[in-house]
């Protein structure tokens, strides 16, 4: 019997990120992770920045977002994310920059710095390396 699947969209702005059948996948919901299997009820949900698992066949893949929203719809999961990559597509170097600019500008305690757009530039460069590092 074959294995069921749904489609999965991931799209940015710029970009589609991934266009593919898939088993399985846990999104990082801004409530909490979210699992959706085929045949998923109806659901729309906002994202956060987080690390999005998708199992295809016996190989797990994982994706990077940072906010957006997910829909979930007659057996296809459309995520529209303001952005996204493939964790084999991260710059590791870049991601490390990132954070440290992150890091600066929060320590700096200069009342110019946006605390908020600091925090979720760290929190955005920290899933990215998290995620590299778990490919390699």
């Amino acid at each position: 019997m074959a294995e069921k699947t749904q489609r999965l969209e991931i799209v940015t702005p710029e970009r589609v990120v991934l266009s593919d059948e898939v088993r399985f996948l846990v999104a990082p919901g801004t409530e909490g992770e979210l699992g959706i299997l085929p045949e998923h009820a109806p659901l729309i949900t906002t994202l956060d920045i987080g690390i999005m698992r998708v199992q295809k066949e016996n190989r797990t893949y994982r994706v990077v977002v940072t906010g957006g929203f997910m829909e979930v719809r007659n057996n296809r999961v459309v995520v529209l994310a303001s952005a996204a990559e493939r964790a084999e597509e991260i710059d590791v170097e870049r991601a490390r920059a990132a954070k440290e600019r992150a890091e600066r500008r929060l320590a700096s305690r200069d009342p110019e710095v946006d605390l908020v757009r600091a925090e979720a530039a760290l929190k955005r460069a920290l899933t990215r390396l998290k995620a590299a590092e778990q490919v390699h």
